[in-house]
């Protein structure tokens, strides 16, 4: 399906509501909601291995070993880094014809605690590399799989993974309906804070005082993740001045990677990637960031289908040396949708994330931009910059009991709901999904096909490492983000 047809069923917005919950009813006729149930492989589908090495052909060459070591782990670490393999299953399943601008990648791994520039903590989604417009049932489906394949790993029987799916796409459905009959302007301010969060979370697990207790530990821990935290775990002093230490090859310091440039030079090239990349800044936050000076640079290898991708931190310093501020600047390749959907409308890959996720989010880092700029290896690059830390919390699925993971996937749910209704025609959508279960149970049976799928691919990643078709290697355990 291209992006232009699916955006050609979007209405205008002056179009009235009846007319635009005509436009979402009609849309069942056309993708019963029931059919969202199915899931097979096409014929011609592509060789998932061959997939993964497509993206790695660009990526840093002594990195990718790390990445296949991490992806053949478990089915679960493979998920994560296979959203390009599920990308392409999706383009053959059914749709309504409505589209939103869709994360791309939206596992439950991609939704967490984060902080708005208020200094609230907020659960929202996280990772936008492959965000891009298209059939909002996609980044519902990747969800709803990343349970069953997290469900599975936990040993949850069948039942309560249906369970967890059903809730998941239960809120979202809930969620929708009630976008749907908001003004503007309240879906746009909508969010969950930490008020909302603690109600929400009490309601659901209401007589287990430990699901409580978790969540306050969980978000006091978030607000202490920021850098100042960053600074004390990735630095170290050389010479009377803070220094990022090396830690290869998970962390190393461009010094290290280059080591025949003088430092000077180094920091002039990477001084000039961050005033550049201020300028996609708002006004205000230009001048904040003005008030910091580049003190180190180092790449990073960051969480599983992003490794071997270039990835550098930047460390400043402001007031004084106790006065850090941590930057990722994270490359920004195309979308693993454009293949399916379109190519983006803007040209910089960076811009296309930045632009997605401030459309997405309830609120953005204050210092998310973007910038282009010729690598360590003269080829030109598109990138985007946020905070390295603030005040992230990660959910740890390993540790959710069966009425945890579904707390959570509820969370997940209304989450992805707030952020389509943005973009989306909430109303159409919300008729679509109407106020039954269908398409909740429907979601439940894809998903448990689509983790089956999981494990097909998993286990061809394993054999093709154990046979030496693929390097994989797995360095000691990456420090804490």
């Amino acid at each position: 399906m291209s992006r232009s047809a699916a955006t050609a069923m979007r209405v205008s917005p002056g179009t009235t509501p009846a007319d635009r919950a005509a436009l979402g009813k009609a849309a069942r006729r056309r993708s019963p909601r029931s059919s969202h149930s199915v899931y097979r492989p096409a014929p011609d589908r592509p060789d998932p291995l061959t997939v993964l090495e497509a993206q790695s052909a660009s990526r840093v060459p002594e990195l990718v070993p790390i990445r296949y070591g991490r992806m053949t782990e478990s089915p679960f670490r493979f998920y994560r880094g296979a959203a390009a393999i599920m990308a392409s299953d999706l383009a053959g399943t059914p749709v309504s014809g409505l589209t939103a601008q869709l994360c791309g990648d939206a596992h439950l791994l991609n939704f967490r605690l984060l902080a708005s520039p208020e200094r609230q903590l907020v659960f929202d989604i996280n990772d936008f590399d492959e965000t891009l417009p298209g059939p909002w049932e996609w980044d519902v489906k990747r969800l709803s799989a990343s349970l069953v394949v997290a469900g599975r790993a936990n040993g949850f029987d069948d039942a309560e993974r249906a369970r967890i799916v059903n809730s998941t796409v239960r809120s979202y459905r809930e969620a929708m309906i009630r976008f749907a009959g908001m003004r503007n302007l309240d879906v746009w301010y909508a969010k969950i804070g930490p008020d909302l969060l603690e109600s929400l979370v009490a309601g659901r697990l209401r007589g287990t005082d430990s699901g409580r207790r978790n969540l306050a530990r969980a978000m006091a821990k978030a607000r202490t993740r920021d850098s100042l935290q960053a600074f004390d775990k990735l630095t170290e002093t050389v010479d009377g001045r803070p220094r990022i230490a090396a830690d290869p090859p998970l962390l190393v310091p461009a010094g290290d990677l280059l080591p025949e440039v003088e430092r000077s030079a180094l920091e002039s090239r990477f001084r000039g990637l961050v005033e550049r990349y201020g300028r996609t800044l708002a006004s205000d936050r230009r001048t904040l960031l003005a008030d910091y000076r580049l003190a180190d640079v180092a790449r990073k290898v960051v969480g599983v289908g992003s490794v071997g991708t270039r990835c550098w931190i930047f460390l400043l310093l402001g007031r004084d040396d106790q006065d850090p501020l941590f930057l990722q600047a994270k490359e920004a390749d195309t979308s693993v949708l454009a293949a399916h959907l379109g190519e983006s409308r803007y040209r910089n890959q960076g811009e296309r994330v930045v632009s997605g996720q401030r459309l997405m989010q309830a609120t953005s880092d204050i210092f998310l931009g973007w910038e282009r700029v010729d690598g360590i290896d003269g080829r030109q690059r598109d990138f985007y910059v946020r905070q390295l830390r603030d005040w992230k919390g990660i959910a740890v699925p390993e540790r959710m009991r069966p009425k945890d993971m579904r707390v959570f996937g509820e969370l997940c749910g209304f989450t992805l709901a707030r952020a389509h209704a943005r973009s989306g025609d909430r109303v159409a959508i919300a008729a679509y999904l109407g106020g039954g279960d269908s398409f909740d149970r429907a979601l439940a049976t894809f998903a448990e096909a689509y983790a089956d799928q999981n494990e097909r691919d998993h286990q061809t990643l394993v054999d093709a490492v154990r046979a030496g078709r693929l390097p994989a290697e797995e360095p000691p355990a990456a420090r804490p983000e």
